[in-house]
């Protein structure tokens, strides 16, 4: 079986690239990176125009920027790789408790699979801790396979369900 030439699969999954606290430097490259990847977070169910997807992205990020948030952003000392971006304020809609939401995760196209996400996502559960957040909680949609089995590695459970019919 051959190798992949490129430097960044090759990489073991541990190694080359370390997570840091985002900054207002990184809003750009955060719009962009959600607005290349948004397509995932779309159901089946659902038949958007691209550009409807990415606009309500940047509504999303805009809300979640104008907010308590924390952003954290991995990189190899040569480029961001992937971030996560969670509200520390924004208690859960249903018992009022307090937890981290998750609003988005992810990872360049180029660089996945090499432990970014799971490494993203363990820097937010410690930066929730040290927060006092006892929860950390976010949606997913159903069709995203690979996150769903991250998420699930990860030890996360379904708590609710959102339901959907098309009309």
């Amino acid at each position: 079986m051959a190798r992949c030439p490129c430097r960044h699969r090759s990489r073991r999954l541990s190694e080359g690239f370390k997570v840091r606290e985002g900054g207002a430097g990184d809003h750009a490259w955060v719009r962009d990176l959600g607005r290349r990847t948004v397509s995932s977070s779309v159901s089946a169910l659902r038949d958007p125009s691209p550009s409807t997807v990415g606009d309500s992205f940047d509504r999303l990020v805009d809300f979640a920027f104008g907010q308590s948030h924390v952003l954290l952003v991995a990189e190899d000392g040569l480029e961001r790789l992937g971030f996560v971006l969670f509200l520390d304020r924004l208690l859960d809609e249903v018992t009022g408790l307090p937890q981290a939401f998750v609003v988005y995760v992810a990872v360049e196209p180029h660089a996945r699979r090499r432990g970014i996400g799971r490494r993203l996502m363990a820097a937010a559960e410690s930066e929730a801790r040290k927060r006092n957040l006892a929860y950390a909680s976010f949606m997913v949609t159903e069709e995203n396979d690979a996150a769903r089995e991250l998420y699930a590695q990860l030890g996360y459970q379904t708590e609710r369900r959102q339901l959907c019919k098309r009309l």
